[in-house]
C-alpha cells in the first residue's frame, strides 16, 4: 500500500506541487520584508522621506469606539511589488527547472478510412483501394 500511495505522489506530481507550496509560502515572507524593508524605504526616501506602508486616504476618521476607515494605497502598492517579485522569481524558476518536452515527430503514416490500410501520410489516394484520403 505504501508503494503504491508512493507511485501516486510521484506519477501525479503531487509531490512537486506540495514542495512548490511551500516553498512558495515562504518566498512569499522572504519577498514581503525584502519589499518593505529593503525596496520601499530607499524608494520613499527618494520621493521625499514618504513612508508607503503609512500612505492612506481617510474616508472617516476614528471617532470613539468607531475605527477609522481608509484606503491604504500605499500598502498596496507594496503588495503589488512584492507581487511582482515573486511573480519574476517564479518565472526565473519554471523557465530554469521546467524543461517542456520535445515536439513529436509528425506521423510518417495514416490509415485509409475506407479499407483501414497504412498508406504514407502525404497520399491523397489509397494505394489498396484506391480510395480518395
Amino acid at each position: 500500500m505504501l508503494s503504491e500511495f508512493k507511485a501516486f505522489l510521484l506519477k501525479t506530481n503531487a509531490l512537486a506541487l506540495a514542495v512548490g507550496v511551500i516553498i512558495g509560502t515562504a518566498l512569499g515572507g522572504v519577498v514581503n520584508s525584502l519589499v518593505n524593508d529593503i525596496i520601499m524605504p530607499p524608494v520613499g526616501q527618494a520621493l521625499g522621506g514618504v513612508d508607503f506602508s503609512d500612505l492612506r486616504i481617510v474616508l472617516q476618521a476614528a471617532a470613539g469606539d468607531a475605527p477609522e476607515v481608509a484606503i491604504r494605497w500605499g500598502a498596496f502598492i507594496n503588495t503589488i511589488i512584492a507581487f511582482v517579485v515573486i511573480a519574476f522569481v517564479v518565472w526565473q524558476i519554471s523557465r530554469t527547472f521546467i524543461k517542456s518536452a520535445p515536439e513529436a515527430p509528425a506521423p510518417t503514416t495514416k490509415t485509409c478510412p475506407y479499407c483501414k490500410e497504412t498508406v504514407l501520410a502525404d497520399a491523397s489516394k489509397c494505394r489498396y483501394c484506391g480510395s480518395v484520403i
